[in-house]
């Protein structure tokens, strides 16, 4: 079994609402703030702190970095502004229709190890969590372990070990031990979101990044039904 965004029938939701919805479900995600000038960008980046990222926010924009919506490592005020104006007049060459929501900024967490989260609503076993490795490992080895909701803490524990390249997580060649209680805290903060928000067809958490002490999602991708 494979878990794809397929979006058939489904409603993309913008980064700031995902955020804001896994924030209120106690999954860690960066500081941010959605903007709506280049006064206020920079006014938003002095609170957050650099680097920042900087990202279009728009309903009609699933895959913001294939239209240059994406920009990352800003560093300074002179960068904020240049990066808020890039982005705009991107999306305005590449998708003159889509309707622009504002440009959502968030702190550039430090680099670690990622791991994905995922969710879908499967026809035949209902709601479904996917977990795995980033990079390399989801992309091309496909090493990935599967449960469906609910899924408590023994779940998830299997769901870790299964996966091939656990030792990447539990430490190796000098290598320390990663914190996989909040990797599967937020496992099963995803299930009882999908549990109590049966709108939710697909949850996409990739990446979240994983450090010897806590975990954060750096990016996310949600569906709704359209009903």
């Amino acid at each position: 079994m494979t878990i794809e965004l397929s979006k058939i029938n489904h409603h993309g939701v913008n980064e700031v609402k995902a955020y804001q919805l896994l924030f209120k479900n106690n999954i860690p995600v960066p500081k941010y703030s959605i903007v709506q000038s280049e006064i206020e960008a920079v006014k938003e980046a002095r609170k957050i702190g650099f680097p920042i990222v900087m990202k279009i926010v728009s309903d009609d924009i699933p895959h913001k970095s294939d239209v240059g919506g994406v920009i990352t490592n800003v560093i300074s005020k002179d960068q904020v502004t240049s990066a808020y104006k890039n982005i705009i007049r991107q999306i305005s060459n590449n998708i003159p229709k889509a309707r622009i929501n504002g440009v959502l900024l968030s702190k550039q967490e430090p680099k670690g190890t990622e791991v994905v989260v995922g969710m879908i609503r499967d026809p035949q076993f209902g709601p479904t969590m996917m977990f795995g490795l980033g990079g390399l490992f989801v992309e091309i080895l496909k090493d990935v372990s599967f449960r469906i909701c609910p899924v408590d803490r023994i779940d998830v524990e299997e769901m870790i070990n299964e996966i091939k390249g656990k030792q990447v997580l539990l430490g190796y060649r000098g290598k320390p031990k990663l914190d996989i209680d909040s990797i599967a805290d937020i496992i099963i903060n995803v299930s009882n979101l999908t549990i109590e928000n049966p709108n939710i067809m697909e949850i996409d958490l990739n990446p979240i990044i994983v450090y010897e002490k806590g975990a954060v999602v750096v990016d996310a991708k949600l569906f709704v039904n359209e009903k």
